[in-house]
């Protein structure tokens, strides 16, 4: 699958990106919601992991977006995890959410629900 990576922080997005290509999945990347919005259009992931908390453009914003324009499946992942963030992300349309630090096992669960 072509997988969206979007978190502002850099570690963080190359971090779960290289955990993900060893899935066997192709990874692009975002910074920020802004530039998340721009590459689900011209990209068109199958999966979008998206961040809440980002400059420039929120996670649930973006969400929001993206669901509108696109089939993307959006799987938010964040450290921010606070029960109205959560309810807030399936509102906008995320299909999961899951909780900072990422973990190998649940990435690849979120995938294979799918």
């Amino acid at each position: 699958m072509k997988v969206l990576v979007v978190d502002d922080i850099l570690y963080s997005r190359k971090l779960l990106s290289s955990k993900l290509e060893a899935l066997g999945h192709e990874v692009i990347e975002a910074g920020d919601g802004e530039e998340a919005v721009r590459k689900s259009k011209s990209e068109n992931p199958d999966v979008v992991f998206m961040d809440v908390v980002m400059p420039k453009m929120d996670g649930i914003t973006a969400t929001k977006i993206i669901k509108n324009s696109t089939g993307s499946k959006i799987i938010m992942c964040s450290a921010v995890n606070d029960k109205n963030h959560i309810i807030e992300a399936i509102k906008a349309g995320a299909v999961d959410y899951i909780s900072k630090p990422l973990n190998d096992i649940r990435i690849a669960d979120a995938i294979r629900r799918l």
